[in-house]
């Protein structure tokens, strides 16, 4: 027995199933599952630009025989879709297993979905472990369900499962002949003259999965009383069964698709059946249409965010829980960017110039927060430059503040570049800044094809960003050390006077890579009070409420000289010490 997450199990799952070839991008709650699985043996795993290719190239590896993992968070299935779609129509070779990996409560994460739409609207079969153990067993299950209906298979989780660890028995590797490749253009080429037969024999795939899900195993009813029935899937399972310890449950192993005979069997065994769920309606929905009729709790449940076993109890008539009022003297705990990073200044400087700021998903987002509170926009992976586009077309003719969009080195990896070509194809203007830490810094400091670090370190290409932008066609192309307050000025400041499109590449290093920390700083004694420096928003900075004067926590401060670049006075300067 090990103790491992549902990350893990799914990793050492597909890995006891014989898989071979593993594709992601990173993205919470699914990273560990790839990370864990490229350090089996015997397995090839990388990590790709973005989901789409992941699942491509998956396909590939799938069409040549090999059984193939990948992995991906919700909103990496948007990305994902359209080879996804098309998978089901073309079938696999070797087992094809898609993690999509939501993420309600939206701890890391810009919207609440729940792929389960995805597996109905795709007609592909998806999994829905509750716990580590059942991740491992649905993931080795998948594979074989993956073949034997000639389709890729979903394994879902929620961050619940995703990151909770329980006890797994573990197995041994189980190796699997590649199923050989022959050319078959029907199978494989989804021009109309194929696609149209593929799409029937897809309906006839479907139909036999529909019959299975009657027989699945995972698929269980737990017999607790005749009064009250609850339906359910993956973690919300463990809090009904703790909140309803006397509810009858039937737990669905497979969400999609539903085993209709079953779900119309259980309802008719109980006084009234109810469907619990989080963030969504999917479930619900999807019975009801069976034509079974679904009784309410007593209470609403939440349409949004994670359930707890407390507030299905209470949905169900129990008493609430007392509980203890916060203090009311808390000092807040806003997320910041860490002490060092080298986004701050090129955010406090866009701050400054009141520029209107598309963001990006990553670290950035952080620009947005006070002090900085810079960024004006965040929506997905890439939609930055593309947003700051809409803006130069929306303001056009319009005296208006400079437009920047603001991404990140692998964020431009994944889906940044096709928008810079965009702009730069329709002769949009305004400035682009590729803030280029050096990793993909969010997720966990994952390699990108930017600093051409791998997944299992192989040999390979560090991206030339400069190059790859003026290979794009932006003649004003410059690269900016983001640790100089000066040099940031003055590069955005020529950017924002441009009637062009101008590329700023911010390159240094994120703190938490190098992990470098010189001589703290420190606030003289002639402090002025004036505050600048506590707008950079470093959390080593604080000032007294009282007198206004500064200080530097020494234990936080890394020496990166930020803070004493921004004093107006020269009143912060290196201790000339090191840290204890």
């Amino acid at each position: 027995m090990e103790l491992i997450s549902g990350n893990e199990a799914i990793a050492r799952g597909a890995w006891e199933a014989g898989a071979s070839i593993g594709v992601a991008y990173p993205g919470t709650p699914s990273t560990e599952t790839m990370e864990n699985f490229a350090k089996m043996p015997g397995v090839y795993a990388e990590w790709c630009p973005n989901e789409k290719v992941a699942v491509e190239v998956g396909l590939g590896a799938s069409a040549a025989g090999k059984r193939v993992l990948s992995t991906m968070k919700h909103v990496g299935v948007n990305v994902a879709a359209d080879p996804l779609f098309t998978a089901a129509y073309t079938g696999v070779g070797g087992g094809f297993v898609v993690l999509a990996a939501d993420d309600p409560g939206m701890h890391s994460s810009q919207n609440e979905q729940d792929s389960r739409y995805y597996a109905m609207a795709a007609h592909i079969p998806m999994l829905d472990p509750a716990d580590s153990a059942e991740a491992l067993a649905f993931t080795k299950e998948a594979f074989v369900i993956s073949e034997r209906f000639d389709i890729p298979v979903f394994i879902r989780s929620t961050v619940r499962v995703s990151h909770t660890k329980c006890a797994v028995e573990t197995g041994e590797r189980v190796e699997t002949a590649p199923v050989p490749y022959e050319k078959n253009q029907p199978k494989w080429v989804m021009m109309p003259l194929y696609a149209k037969p593929r799409r029937l024999d897809l309906d006839e795939r479907i139909e036999r999965l529909r019959a299975y899900a009657e027989t699945c195993p995972f698929n269980r009813v737990e017999r607790r009383g005749d009064a009250v029935g609850v339906i359910c899937t993956g973690a919300t399972y463990q809090h009904v069964v703790e909140a309803l310890p006397e509810a009858s449950v039937l737990k669905l192993g497979m969400s999609w698709p539903l085993p209709a005979q079953t779900i119309a069997d259980f309802a008719a065994s109980v006084d009234e059946v109810y469907v619990v769920e989080e963030a969504s309606v999917y479930l619900s929905d999807q019975v009801k249409a069976l034509g079974v009729k679904l009784s309410q709790p007593a209470r609403p449940l939440s349409p949004a965010g994670e359930l707890t076993p407390q507030a299905i109890a209470c949905a169900f008539g129990a008493d609430e829980a007392p509980h203890a009022d916060t203090p009311a003297n808390l000092p807040p705990r806003p997320p910041a960017l860490c002490p060092g990073c080298p986004h701050r200044l090129v955010f406090r400087e866009l701050a400054r110039m009141k520029a209107i700021v598309t963001g990006d998903i990553g670290c950035y987002t952080l620009g947005a927060l006070a002090p900085l509170s810079a960024v004006d926009t965040c929506v997905d992976m890439g939609a930055s430059i593309s947003m700051a586009h809409g803006f130069e077309l929306g303001l056009e003719g319009e005296k208006h503040r400079p437009v920047v969009a603001v991404i990140g080195d692998s964020t431009f990896a994944h889906s940044g570049i096709t928008s810079l070509l965009n702009t730069v194809y329709n002769c949009g203007t305004g400035t682009v800044c590729i803030l280029d830490n050096r990793t993909t810094a969010m997720t966990g400091h994952q390699g990108n094809p930017v600093n051409g670090i791998t997944l299992q370190h192989r040999p390979s290409r560090e991206l030339d960003l400069p190059a790859l932008v003026r290979a794009l066609g932006v003649d004003d192309v410059r690269t900016v050390d983001p640790m100089d307050m000066k040099a940031v000025r003055a590069a955005l400041k020529e950017a924002a006077s441009n009637d062009e499109l101008s590329v700023i590449v911010f390159e240094s290093p994120c703190v938490l890579l190098t992990k470098e920390r010189n001589a703290p700083y420190e606030v003289k004694s002639d402090c002025r009070a004036c505050g600048t420096c506590s707008l950079i928003g470093c959390p080593a900075i604080s000032c007294d409420p009282e007198t206004k004067v500064a200080f530097i926590d020494a234990s936080l401060c890394v020496g990166c000289s930020q803070c004493s670049q921004a004093c107006p006075y020269g009143c912060i300067v290196s201790t000339g010490g090191s840290h204890a």
